[in-house]
C-alpha cells in the first residue's frame, strides 16, 4: 500500500473530497498515513498513529516508499511552537510533530511532567476537530499531551474512555488521569485532564483550568457546572 507525510505545519483531514467538507480531524508535519484513495485533488488517508481515515488535499502531502517509511528516524516536537527548515524554508510546527532526526540539527526534546506540558496550551483558542497549538478541541488535546509523552490514544473522547483503569472516587485521582463526561442521554462528549484531584484542564472555548467534583466541571466564570462527570480513568 502507498505511504505519505505530511508536509505542512497542520492539515485539514475532512469527511469528502472538498474544502467545504466538515473537518474531522488534523495531521500534523512528517505524521505518516497510508493512501487509501486518490482523485484529481484529493487523498483519502489511513493516519499510521491513531487509525483515523478520511480525505485531505493532495497538495499536503507527499509519497514515500516502503523503505524510507521503514527505515526514518523521527523527533518529537515537544515545544509548544518550534521553526524548522526544510528544503522550502522555514515552517512553523506545532507541539506533537515529527521531524527526521537524521537531518537536523535542531532539539525538540525536554523532559517535563505531562502536566507542565498540558498547561503550555493554556489560552489556545477551542477548535471544532483541532488536533494542534493553532486550535483543539477536548480529545485532540489529551491525545496530543499524550502523544509527546509516548503514550498513543484514540482520536475520539469515548473511545479514549476505554483506555485505562477506572477510578471510584474523584479524591484518587492524579496528574494526568482523564476525566470524562455525559451528556443527557448518556453518551461520552467530553473529556479533560487532571491537575489534581480538585482541578482539571481542558479544552473549553478554549484550553483552561476549572475546578472538578463529584458532580462534574464548575466553571467559575459563569458560576455554574458546565459537564456531567461520568468517570475517570488512570492510564498510569
Amino acid at each position: 500500500m502507498d505511504k505519505g507525510i505530511c508536509t505542512v505545519s497542520v492539515a485539514a483531514i475532512r469527511a469528502e473530497q472538498s474544502h467545504r467538507s466538515e473537518m474531522t480531524s488534523q495531521i500534523l508535519y512528517g505524521e505518516t498515513v497510508d493512501i487509501l484513495e486518490k482523485s484529481a485533488k484529493f487523498i483519502r488517508i489511513k493516519m499510521h498513529f491513531d487509525g483515523y481515515e478520511g480525505w485531505m488535499d493532495a497538495q499536503q502531502i507527499a509519497e514515500i516508499s516502503e523503505e524510507y517509511f521503514l527505515e526514518r528516524k523521527t523527533e518529537l516536537v515537544k515545544n509548544t511552537l518550534q521553526t524548522y527548515n526544510t528544503s522550502q524554508g522555514v515552517i512553523l510546527l506545532s507541539i506533537g510533530s515529527e521531524v527526521n532526526s537524521e537531518k537536523t540539527e535542531h532539539s525538540f526534546l525536554k523532559v517535563e511532567t505531562v502536566s507542565e506540558t498540558a498547561q503550555k496550551f493554556l489560552n489556545v483558542p477551542y477548535l471544532w476537530s483541532g488536533r494542534s497549538f493553532f486550535g483543539i478541541d477536548c480529545s485532540g488535546f489529551t491525545q496530543l499531551i499524550y502523544k509527546v509523552h509516548g503514550i498513543s490514544l484514540p482520536r475520539e473522547s469515548h473511545q479514549q474512555a476505554e483506555i485505562g483503569e477506572v477510578l471510584s472516587f474523584v479524591e484518587e485521582s492524579k496528574p494526568g488521569d482523564l476525566a470524562f463526561f455525559e451528556n443527557s442521554e448518556g453518551q461520552i462528549t467530553h473529556v479533560g485532564m487532571m491537575l489534581s484531584n480538585s482541578e482539571i484542564i481542558h479544552a473549553y472555548g478554549k484550553v483552561r483550568i476549572d475546578s472538578l467534583d463529584s458532580t462534574g466541571i464548575f466553571n467559575k466564570e459563569l458560576n455554574k457546572h458546565t459537564h456531567k462527570l461520568r468517570f475517570l480513568r488512570s492510564l498510569f
